[in-house]
C-alpha cells in the first residue's frame, strides 16, 4: 500500500515524500483513514512503528478543511515527557510545512513567558507536559474550550509518572464534543478504565501484541556479578566495537555514576535524566545522536520518547522494577524494520526481575555466559555488601527537598542460578545485520 491510498490531501502527501517515505507502516495504514473519518482510537503501538505520523498527517488534513474559530487550540496533544513532545512538534512542523496551521509546544523546566506569547500569538494544535499544560490554564493564558481533537500519547508511561490526576484535571476542561485518540504500547487495567471513560465507540488498532517486545530486537541476558557489570558493559563496548548504546539504569545517581566511570574507561559517555536542565538534556542527546558520544546512559522517565535513528544497541545496567519498563527500554531499538539487540546484565538479586519480564513476554530470554564476569570474587563481595549498607543509610536517611522516588541498587550476588547458558560466540563488529533504511517516524 501507499499513501496516495489513505485519502490524503496533496499537500500532505509532498511533505511525506519529501521525507522519504513511500509506503505507510502498519499502525499508519490502519489508523490515517479511521482518524480522517472522525472516529476516536485505541491504538496499541510500540515506539519506532511511525505512530506519530499516523496521528498527525489526518490531524493535520481534518483542521485544515475546518475554519478557525478562535485563537484558541484545536488540537490537544498529551505526552510523557519534554523530549516527545519536541518531537511530535517537529514532525507537525515537517508534515505540515505545506497547510497554513500553527502549532507551538509547551513543557516544563524552561521559562513559561515565551511560551505565553506564542498563545496568545494564536495555535491550532498544542502538544504538551500535563504539568506544565495546567500552569497555563491557571494562568488563564490557554483556552481548551474549542478544543476538537485530542492525543494522549503513550498513555501508559503517563499514568505510570502519575498523570493521572493531571489528566482528568485536563479533561474537565475539554469539550464534551471531541475526537479522542489513545496510544499506548501496553494495557493495563488503568488503561483500560481510562479508555472506557474517555473513548466513544473506539476502533482498536493492534499492530504489536500486547505487552510484547518488539519482534526485530535480540534479547540475551549476561550473568554477571554486581560489582563486575560496570567492567563486563567497558568489555562488550571495546570487544565489539559498539559504536552507539543506551544504557538503562534504575537512579538518577547510578546514570551519573556509571557515566563518569565509562568515561575512565576511555569511553565517552553522558547521563540524561531528571534533574539534568532541559538544554542539558537536549545537548547530551544531540551529542549522542550525532556520535559524539559512544554511550547515553538515561533512566527510564528520560529516555521515554528518545526518538533515535537505527540504534543497534540497547543495555540493561539494572534491570526495572516493573517488568512493563523492560518492554520500554528494548523498544528504543528494533525500531522501523530495523534489527537491533537488548543486553541485560544481570545480578542473582535481580532474579525475581528476570522472572516477572519474561512472564510478561511469554518468551524466555536466552542466557550467554560471558567467561570472567559471571561473578563476583570474594573482595568485590566485601566490598559490594558495604556499598549496599551505604545504599540503605542514605536511602532511608531524612531527604532535604529531594523526592525519595527511585529504586535503590540491587543487593549483593553473583551469577550463580541461572539457566545452563549458551556459550558466547565470537561477537562482529556491527552487533548484526540490518535490513530495510530509516523510518524514523
Amino acid at each position: 500500500m501507499s499513501f496516495d491510498k489513505l485519502g490524503l490531501e496533496a499537500e500532505l502527501l509532498r511533505a511525506v515524500r519529501s521525507e522519504g517515505y513511500d509506503e505507510p507502516t502498519p499502525i499508519q495504514a490502519q489508523s490515517i483513514p479511521v482518524i480522517l473519518e472522525g472516529r476516536d482510537v485505541l491504538g496499541g503501538a510500540q515506539t519506532g512503528t511511525g505512530k506519530t505520523a499516523a496521528f498527525t498527517l489526518p490531524m493535520l488534513q481534518i483542521l485544515n478543511g475546518r475554519e478557525a474559530k478562535s485563537r484558541a487550540p484545536r488540537a490537544l496533544i498529551l505526552t510523557p515527557t519534554r523530549e516527545l513532545a519536541a518531537q511530535i512538534q517537529e514532525s507537525i512542523r515537517t508534515y505540515g510545512k505545506n497547510i497554513r496551521l500553527r502549532s507551538t509546544v509547551v513543557f516544563g523546566g524552561v521559562g513559561i513567558h515565551p511560551q505565553i506569547d506564542k498563545l496568545r500569538r494564536g495555535v491550532d494544535i498544542l502538544v504538551a507536559t500535563p504539568g506544565r499544560l495546567l500552569d497555563h490554564a491557571e494562568r488563564g493564558t490557554v483556552n481548551l474550550a474549542q478544543i476538537e481533537i485530542l492525543v494522549l500519547d503513550e498513555a501508559d508511561r503517563m499514568l505510570d509518572m502519575g498523570f493521572i490526576h493531571d489528566i482528568k484535571r485536563v479533561l474537565k476542561l475539554l469539550p464534551a464534543n471531541r475526537q479522542n485518540l489513545l496510544f499506548s504500547a501496553t494495557y493495563s487495567d488503568e488503561i483500560k478504565r481510562l479508555s472506557d471513560g474517555l473513548l466513544h465507540n473506539p476502533v482498536m488498532i493492534e499492530v504489536a501484541r500486547r505487552n510484547t517486545a518488539t519482534e526485530l530486537t535480540e534479547q540475551v541476558i549476561h550473568p554477571v556479578g554486581r560489582t563486575r557489570k560496570r567492567a563486563l558493559l567497558s568489555h562488550l563496548i571495546k570487544e565489539d566495537e559498539w559504536t552507539q548504546v543506551l544504557v538503562f539504569t534504575r537512579t538518577k545517581h547510578g546514570a551519573n555514576r556509571l557515566a563518569k566511570q565509562l568515561a575512565t574507561d576511555g569511553i565517552d559517555s553522558t547521563a540524561i535524566h531528571g534533574n539534568k536542565s532541559q538544554s542539558a538534556r537536549t545537548k547530551a542527546l544531540a551529542d549522542f545522536k550525532a556520535g559524539r558520544v559512544r554511550v547515553l546512559v538515561a533512566t527510564d522517565i528520560a529516555a521515554r520518547g528518545l526518538d533515535i535513528d537505527s540504534l543497534p544497541h540497547v543495555v540493561n545496567f539494572e534491570l526495572p522494577n516493573v517488568a512493563e519498563d523492560y518492554v520500554h527500554r528494548i523498544g528504543r531499538t528494533g525500531r522501523a524494520g530495523l534489527n537491533g539487540t537488548a543486553v541485560s546484565l544481570v545480578c542473582t538479586a535481580e532474579r525475581p526481575f528476570l522472572r516477572d519480564i519474561e512472564r510478561l513476554i511469554k518468551k524466555t530470554i536466552r542466557v550467554e555466559e560471558i567467561e570472567g564476569f559471571h561473578q563476583d570474587t570474594d573482595a568485590e563481595h566485601k566490598v559490594n555488601m558495604r556499598d549496599d549498607a551505604e545504599e540503605k543509610r542514605r536511602q532511608f536517611a531524612p531527604k532535604r527537598g529531594r523526592s525519595s522516588r527511585g529504586g535503590g541498587r540491587s543487593g549483593p550476588g553473583g551469577g550463580e542460578g541461572f539457566r545452563k547458558p549458551a556459550a558466547r560466540s565470537k561477537r562482529s563488529g556491527g552487533g548484526g545485520q540490518r535490513s530495510g533504511s530509516s523510518r524514523g517516524r
